[in-house]
């Protein structure tokens, strides 16, 4: 999950006004029931083959007025409903963007106007509920014996957490389990079982304890089994990184994947590699669809980024990108999501930053695809 340096900004900013037209390809996934299911295959949208392309958008819950935020605010109806039909956007949905920052109480307001947005048009949803680096959260690495039980553990963190994580997921799910556009969960976004070695954390003084895959393991049981009892049927993304992190490294990965609490794997591909599979033989993309399939899971490509702006121009970005995609669907992955949607790109800086009026939205378009089984 790359991070977003725009603490400063604070003033709301539109996507856009010019809208997607619907049309008779869209599933109306606020009809009823649980819209999106996982299988052999891929992801199915209402029993249809649904291969989603979409965003990630990981600043919709920001509202300064209320929580500590996470970059600039976002107009989410205007985004939502520019997004073309069919599409999926993967958001933060972080206990700190759930917190007065005032008072230090829940507060729900800006989270629940990101789902009403949704709803609104119709949008599917994947709310991941922490991330690793606590980046737009509690500030907070999570270490290996936080997935043994701090997980469970009440640290406070003023105007970011009240909860311990474990009854943060609690009441997410039950506050939301019933919103129609709720694609799944996403416990962790790019778990890792590692120890820091230095107060910043820094990847090269990391180690990694020899028991992190099973570490790692109990805790998407642990976790996932909390999800399950509250949102039977819901699907759960695994959110890895799937680029040899501590816990999932080689066969690892394929280990923790097996959880019976993980319906979809993923990968983050922000590599250079446009018409070959990015990686190694030991933790290569190539390799993790081999061990979804051996599974029996779909593998989605949770963030796919290609820098652009100072460096390389928009247009050309979509034409890496359109070739990225081509590659990652042909080789089996189940859908990809750009990184990432912002309201105020930087266009004179180098950039994975896409803006209200990037090319990259008519190339999620084109991607997406939804058939009769």
């Amino acid at each position: 999950m790359r991070s977003l340096i725009r603490w400063a900004v604070v003033a709301t900013v539109a996507v856009g006004s010019i809208g997607c037209a619907r049309d008779d390809r869209h599933v109306d996934a606020a009809t009823a029931g649980i819209a999106v299911r996982a299988g052999v295959d891929g992801l199915l949208l209402h029993g249809q083959r649904w291969w989603p392309s979409g965003f990630n958008a990981p600043q919709l819950g920001t509202r300064y007025s209320i929580n500590v935020g996470c970059g600039a605010e976002t107009d989410a109806d205007a985004y939502f409903e520019r997004l073309p039909p069919n599409s999926l956007t993967r958001f933060n949905l972080f206990q700190a963007l759930a917190v007065d920052k005032t008072n230090n109480t829940m507060n729900f307001q800006a989270v629940d106007a990101v789902f009403r947005a949704a709803e609104r048009s119709r949008q599917l949803v994947l709310p991941v509920l922490a991330p690793q680096d606590g980046g737009c959260d509690d500030d907070r690495f999570k270490q290996h014996d936080w997935y043994i039980d701090g997980w469970t553990a009440t640290e406070p963190v003023p105007g970011r957490a009240v909860l311990s994580f474990r009854d943060w997921v609690a009441t997410a799910v039950d506050r939301w389990k019933d919103v129609p556009v709720l694609a799944g969960w996403e416990l962790m976004g790019e778990a890792e079982a590692s120890v820091c070695g230095d107060a910043e954390c820094s990847a090269a003084r990391r180690t990694c304890p020899a028991d992190a895959a099973r570490v790692l393991r109990q805790f998407m049981d642990r976790a996932g089994g909390l999800v399950r009892e509250r949102d039977p049927g819901r699907i759960i993304f695994a959110g890895f990184a799937g680029g040899g992190q501590c816990g999932t490294a080689g066969e690892d990965y394929r280990y923790v994947g097996a959880s019976p609490k993980l319906d979809v794997l993923d990968y983050h591909d922000y590599s250079p590699d446009l018409t070959t599979l990015p990686g190694n033989s030991w933790d290569g993309l190539a390799v993790r669809l081999r061990q979804a399939r051996e599974l029996g899971k779909p593998l989605l490509i949770g963030e796919v980024g290609v820098k652009a702006g100072g460096c390389e121009s928009l247009a050309a970005r979509r034409v890496d990108l359109g070739r990225k995609l081509t590659t990652q669907r042909d080789a089996g992955a189940a859908g990809a999501l750009l990184w990432a949607f912002v309201p105020d790109p930087r266009s004179s800086e180098c950039t994975w930053d896409i803006g209200p009026e990037d090319p990259l939205w008519g190339l999620v378009a084109e991607r997406i695809t939804l058939t009769p089984q």
